[in-house]
């Protein structure tokens, strides 16, 4: 099957073919033609199945044949994503794809400034991608009108539950017209987003070209057992010795990727971390030095897990496994995409056993595991209960508390901040590596914590 075939206009065909594409992917054979008959989409997929050009392609092409009044632009198009990074890259889609067409977008995130972004909403536009948060900042103060909005895309939708987004694009919906087409894009169909799905969309047409949380079989796994003292010494082995040239890193905490890039760069390789403490424009700098191969590092929070994309990565290193199994299919998914190999390398020391398990469990086999030499684990060395990072209530807990170590209160689950301090600061769904829930699911956590 080719583009052509799908429909889609010459304009389009031109900027799909100068991006070097020439055979849609199955989520956009599937995709394309439903949405351009106006229908509301469910549609399951991974990451790196082409599902953004699935929504983008047919989207542009329906705005185009329903030209507005003349003179007038208002927002026909909202993409809500649930980071930062995630909107950038579906608005660096959109004018890609757009750019022989006569329309106009604009991305909209917290973490910068909003004067520069009322400016532009102020010029009119066709398009518009934001996070929810900072969506909700501009109708705050009317500087954005979404009363005339046609088609409302919600990308990543399990994410942006996961993040605690439920209720501010509850508000998003209460704004937007009743009568829209609608299409709602997740990795995963679980329970949350089957109810969100049926209070909104008409009839879906069901999408799915993904099985639910499975590894890309295109990338090959591999566990390096290892003390937790020794694991930065081994992956400063593993880059150098493997003249490894790209190398996405993912760490549990903010704190543990400044810690682990400083010490990268000590060793002699050059290391930049991206996460919600950052800055947006430090992260911007990251990102492109990292994709310009000036970068081998990139240590990354899972803030980043969905919201990066980078061509034809070769090499992403678990340092630190997530506490949630899901997760890892997340980090992992960005390499081995578009048809390409990759490698998914887990250093793992005794504390994180239970969380591979439940790994293996979840991707239903066993991942491989190899001991380099020189960097046998000592057997001596006991689990120690892991309390950082997007614990859920799932972390190991021992049955008489230390002295001197610190209870589940002091915990990072206790300092997330609540939903309306984020609203605060932009509610751009990114501003720290762990994940907000809304408060009552927060305090819950932490009994269930506690009483453990």
């Amino acid at each position: 099957m080719s583009f052509e075939s799908l429909g889609l206009n010459a304009e389009l065909l031109r900027a799909v073919s100068e991006k070097g594409y020439t055979t849609p992917s199955p989520i956009q054979q599937q995709a394309i033609p439903y949405v351009l008959e106006g229908r509301d989409i469910m549609g399951a997929a991974q990451t790196g199945t082409g599902k953004t050009a699935g929504f983008t392609l047919p989207l542009l092409q329906r705005l185009i044949s329903e030209q507005p009044a003349k003179g007038q632009r208002p927002v026909r198009a909202l993409i809500l994503t649930p980071t930062r990074e995630l909107a950038a890259q579906v608005g660096e889609s959109v004018k890609e794809y757009g750019k022989h067409l006569p329309l106009k977008s604009a991305v909209i995130f917290g973490g910068v400034k909003i004067n520069p972004q009322i400016e532009k909403l102020r010029r009119g536009v066709d398009i518009l991608i934001a996070t929810p948060g900072r969506l909700l900042d501009h109708v705050g103060q009317k500087t954005v009108n979404l009363s005339k909005v046609d088609i409302l895309v919600l990308d990543e939708a399990d994410r942006m539950l996961d993040m605690g987004f439920i209720h501010d694009i509850r508000k998003v919906l209460a704004i937007v017209p009743k009568h829209k087409q609608t299409l709602l894009f997740s990795a995963t169909f679980s329970k949350d987003i089957k109810q969100l799905a049926n209070g909104l969309l008409n009839s879906p047409a069901l999408v799915e070209v993904a099985q639910q949380n499975t590894a890309s079989e295109m990338v090959t796994q591999l566990v390096h057992p290892v003390d937790k003292s020794r694991k930065r010494e081994l992956l400063s082995l593993l880059v150098g010795s493997n003249n490894w040239k790209q190398v996405l890193v993912f760490t549990r905490t903010k704190h543990g990727a400044n810690r682990l890039t400083e010490q990268l760069i000590t060793d002699g390789i050059t290391a930049a971390a991206i996460h919600g403490n950052k800055s947006q424009a430090a992260r911007t700098k990251a990102l492109a030095g990292f994709k310009a191969n000036d970068i081998r590092v990139l240590v990354a929070t899972d803030i980043a897990a969905r919201g990066l994309d980078i061509d034809q990565l070769p090499h992403v290193v678990n340092f630190e496994l997530p506490n949630v199994p899901e997760d890892y299919v997340h980090r992992i998914g960005r390499t081995g995409r578009a048809g390409r190999e990759g490698e998914a390398m887990s250093l793992v020391c005794v504390d994180e056993l239970k969380l591979l398990r439940d790994i293996e469990r979840l991707i239903k086999r066993e991942i491989p595991k190899e001991v380099v030499e020189g960097f046998e684990v000592d057997p001596t060395i006991k689990a120690e209960p892991i309390q950082n990072g997007r614990g859920r209530g799932r972390q190991q807990k021992p049955s008489r508390k230390p002295a001197g170590k610190r209870g589940p209160s002091n915990s990072s689950s206790a300092r997330r901040p609540s939903a309306k301090s984020r609203s605060n600061n932009g509610g751009n769904g990114d501003t720290n590596g762990n994940q907000k829930r809304p408060q009552q699911q927060q305090r819950r956590t932490q009994v269930r914590s506690g009483n453990r």
